[in-house]
């Protein structure tokens, strides 16, 4: 059965699948709708989870070795199985059409794939996970629908905005959804619920002065003090807007420990990245501030990030300013 993103909800109402396939080229609605599942299942008492990344090296004999048997703890357990190539090799392709013939009980399995091409589709292996469960294909949102899907997405965050603005916001992204993605949250983080002006829109998505709050981020991640420093001032001097500032370094630093965690437990670094949704060159940065810095040093960071922002709403005493430039030194001195 093939069911289209957006009605994953109401389809996870109900009992979930023994298993699901989330295939397409759009990573932001893929990540997404693999998320939607795993909530779905977690909530349907499905709390034991294990993960799977296919590679070049991947011993597939383990995967089957891990559906054959029992949950460790006698527990509904969901196996997530990701396959970022979408070749699963010769191997691999016999072992998933076992394991679609004899689904392990109280399992919900999860796989994701990226676009399939013609003939992945006729492969038996990819057949054979569309006969054994559901099948979520994601597509991409075409352009002159592309306004219409920021509009939905303000609205659930109690924003909305007229159909000019919309456009203009798409225009800007430039069909880019993880673009699109980045600027709602900024939008969600710098004004309140309600219609938001275009003016307002204009000022936050055109806000790329070289004082910028995520390039902030980046100098803090870096422990470069004088370059955090300067930026920090620049940001000051032109008002921006305290919550974003500690919202987006306190997202940063729970990244960097989601990280520093998986690392100390030996988790491939390509699926903690995966997780903490880091793409491109931020990659590189985030694993690099992650191995520097350890996990004692991060919970701190993340405890003094949460004074600021008590001090920012006027409930804590303190400088929040200052308090932000002694966050980035933390950052500093762990070099």
């Amino acid at each position: 059965m093939r069911i289209a993103p957006d009605q994953l909800s109401r389809h996870l109402q109900k009992q979930p699948a023994p298993l699901y396939t989330v295939f397409g080229d759009e990573l932001l609605l893929s990540m997404e709708a693999a998320d939607l599942i795993r909530a779905g299942a977690r909530q349907a008492g499905y709390v034991e989870r294990e993960i799977f990344t296919i590679d070049h090296h991947f011993n597939w004999t383990g995967l089957q070795q891990s559906g054959a048997s029992l949950s460790l703890f006698g527990e509904r357990r969901i196996m997530d199985i990701r396959i970022p190539s979408g070749k699963p090799g010769n191997q691999g392709s016999a072992v998933l059409e076992a394991y679609c013939r004899s689904l392990p009980p109280d399992t919900v399995t999860l796989v994701t794939l990226p676009k399939i091409d013609k003939q992945g589709l006729a492969a038996k292996w990819f057949k054979a996970l569309e006969a054994a469960g559901v099948m979520v294909q994601v597509y991409p949102v075409e352009r002159a629908r592309l306004p219409s899907w920021i509009g939905q997405r303000l609205g659930m965050q109690g924003q909305n905005a007229d159909p000019d603005t919309l456009q203009f916001l798409a225009d800007k992204v430039e069909g880019n959804l993880i673009a699109a993605y980045q600027e709602l949250k900024k939008l969600g983080l710098l004004y309140p619920s309600g219609t938001l002006s275009f003016n307002q829109v204009k000022d936050a998505v055109l806000d790329v002065a070289r004082y910028d709050v995520f390039k902030l981020s980046g100098a803090m991640m870096a422990g470069e003090t004088a370059r955090y420093s300067r930026i920090l001032e620049g940001l000051r001097g032109e008002g921006t807007a305290l919550p974003l500032i500690v919202n987006t370094l306190a997202g940063q630093i729970r990244s960097l420990a989601t990280i520093r965690r998986g690392l100390d437990s030996g988790r491939p670094v390509a699926q903690l990245m995966s997780q903490v949704r880091a793409w491109g060159d931020q990659q590189k940065a985030m694993e690099s501030a992650a191995r520097r810095l350890s996990l004692e040093q991060l919970v701190s960071a993340l405890s003094r990030a949460a004074k600021i922002d008590r001090i920012s709403k006027g409930i804590g005493k303190g400088d929040a300013w200052d308090e932000l430039l002694q966050l980035g030194l933390r950052f500093a001195i762990a070099r």
